[in-house]
């Protein structure tokens, strides 16, 4: 206890010294005194933002939830305006809202700076403040990952000098909890989301897959996903404003390269954002979603520099066109009416493609120095632009009918929890009821060997549908699907959803067979129950017949006969979520 106070009185010295710090500089960053080499710690970030919102009537910061790290999130707001807003009475009074998240992977720190740069330019009138669309941004949403700077984490990237680790402060990666919520960090995340409800947003990040000549590579939420016309208008009309604003500003950007080991020119295709990601978790709300992916080899201060020249243009593109925005964000959800079919998983569709002029850099494989294996190298001596083909459709592999509603047991007050904290309405059964319901049973699944962010996942799940009388008891919740959630609740309740809460272990109790038989004791039983049900003992003898292995096991016949008796308990495999309607 004493370890923690005395962490806290360090920290917040070094951030009362920041803030004097800032104020004696006149608003410059360290990014700017360090003429690029530098980014700014995390207590001097936030120190900035106080600077800031002192000065300037436009901008108000606010502490929203906890994290991990035992500390606050800050939210930023910048209204145009120069209206001081409240947590209790904020309103975007008609106009749009843009969230920008930074920090989310310390290492790549480019966006924290960048948006410094940004608010400060946008309140002193630098730079022309938007007329429909106020700008919001969590400075650094990795706070434990922040404080735990180093210069050698990152094995690959050009500067800066020092910056924050990629896992946050019980070492979760936080672009992989946007649906599991393991972390506090998330769920101050959804507090602020669903707050604010952004009409746009942008995930700041940094990667390197492959080496080539752009500084900056956009990954827009993939549009057959969004869907409908939103997903259209993203695809058609403002990823190619967003390139084309860029490539006017001498800025070149490509789509997200997405490979691995392997070069460029031999065609990739755009990354599919589930919603365990950042931008895949604000689709399902409808919020047009871009993470910016700069690339790690380019020096910092270009980094930085094409960060803000693209939240630039963004800005601007989202203000032109703020009531398209707001019409198709408004429209999106009657696309998922009760009865019409919602897609759960995605494939690329090859017979769909695009053509990039890329530019890269020659690579190719060679002898390695030190294993003499093959390894690919690429030489920057020899720049090219090729047609390179893109991949940036996707097709549905599998769909499921909107319900009407599903019914969540009582007992699963995790899983009411998550729904409460993403603003999902439902009523309470005032009494024990019956009600005709369509019910799973988990028909097949497979789960990874290695552990994956705190969890064993399943995945190519595969349910049995049947349609029974079941038993609701008061308490229990009724979750209509006709609300603004919809999304989420089709990928969180439907289990062979990637990314549904089955498929993250949150129900796997139910895979697990309680009660079992001795077989001295039902070896007797199990006769008189084939003698006394003549069907299912034609059954048994077929499949003896038809199975060598199953005929010479044994106890496996005897447990097959168990499953088909009245003693097998019913909650085994049985999925406890039961759909209603659709």
């Amino acid at each position: 206890m004493k370890k923690t106070l005395l962490h806290f009185s360090l920290l917040y010295l070094l951030f009362c010294f920041a803030l004097q710090n800032i104020s004696a500089q006149n608003l410059n960053t360290t990014f700017e005194t360090s003429n690029g080499l530098q980014t700014a710690p995390y207590e001097e970030v936030i120190a900035y933002y106080l600077a800031l919102e002192k000065k300037f009537p436009s901008i108000t910061v606010f502490e929203m939830g906890q994290t991990d790290s035992g500390l606050p999130l800050h939210i930023v707001v910048f209204d145009p305006q120069n209206k001081k807003h409240s947590k209790e009475n904020f309103s975007k009074n008609g106009r749009n809202l843009l969230l920008i998240n930074n920090g989310i992977h310390p290492g790549e720190p480019d966006g924290i700076d960048a948006t410094m740069l940004l608010f400060r330019d946008f309140a002193e009138n630098k730079i022309i403040p938007p007329q429909n669309t106020i700008i919001a941004a969590i400075p650094v949403y990795n706070i434990g990952g922040a404080l735990n700077r180093n210069s050698t984490s990152r094995t690959n990237q050009n500067g800066p000098e020092e910056y924050g680790f990629r896992g946050n402060a019980r070492n979760y990666d936080l672009n992989r909890d946007f649906i599991k919520k393991d972390t506090k960090n998330a769920r101050a995340f959804a507090e602020i989301f669903h707050w604010l409800n952004p009409d746009l947003f942008i995930d700041n990040h940094v990667s390197n897959g492959a080496d080539y000549q752009y500084v900056l590579t956009h990954l827009f939420t993939q549009h057959d996903k969004l869907g409908g016309d939103l997903g259209t208008y993203l695809h058609t009309s403002f990823m190619p404003q967003l390139e084309d604003s860029l490539l006017r500003k001498k800025w070149d950007i490509t789509p997200y390269v997405n490979v691995f080991n392997q070069v460029p020119e031999k065609g990739f295709s755009q990354f599919m954002d589930s919603p365990r990601y950042a931008s895949g978790y604000t689709t399902l709300f409808n919020t047009l979603g871009l993470t910016v992916e700069t690339h790690m080899l380019k020096p910092y201060r270009q980094r930085v520099d094409g960060t803000y020249e693209l939240m630039k243009s963004f800005i601007n593109i989202a203000d032109k066109d703020a009531e398209t925005i707001k019409t198709l964000r408004k429209n999106a959800l009657e696309k998922y009416k009760v009865g019409s079919y919602y897609p759960l998983s995605w494939a690329v569709d090859s017979s769909k493609t695009s053509t990039l002029k890329f530019k890269g850099f020659e690579g190719k494989m060679v002898p390695s120095k030190v294993t003499g294996a093959e390894r690919l190298k690429y030489f920057r001596d020899k720049p090219f632009t090729k047609d390179v083909t893109y991949y940036n459709h996707f097709k549905a592999t599998d769909s499921v009918t909107i319900p009407s509603a599903y019914i969540v047991p009582k007992g699963y007050w995790n899983i009411i929890e998550l729904l409460k904290l993403n603003k999902i309405e439902f009523s309470e059964f005032s009494k024990d009821t019956i009600i005709t319901a369509e019910v799973y049973h988990i028909k097949s699944f497979e789960t990874v060997k290695n552990p994956f962010e705190g969890h064993y996942l399943h995945y190519k799940t595969e349910v049995r549908k049947s349609t029974e009388n079941v038993s609701v008891k008061e308490g229990d919740i009724l979750v209509k699907t006709q609300q603004p959630g919809v999304r989420y609740l089709l990928e969180t309740l439907e289990p062979s959803a990637p990314d549904s809460f089955f498929n993250w272990n949150f129900f796997d109790a139910i895979l697990q067979q309680k009660e079992g038989f001795s077989p001295y004791v039902w070896e007797d039983m199990a006769e008189n129950f084939l003698n006394e049900n003549p069907e299912i003992k034609k059954e048994f003898e077929r499949k003896k017949m038809s199975d060598p292995a199953f005929m010479n096991n044994w106890y496996a016949q005897l447990d097959w006969i168990h499953k088909q008796s009245p003693y097998y308990e019913k909650s085994h495999l049985r999925y406890p979520i039961v759909r209603v309607g659709g």
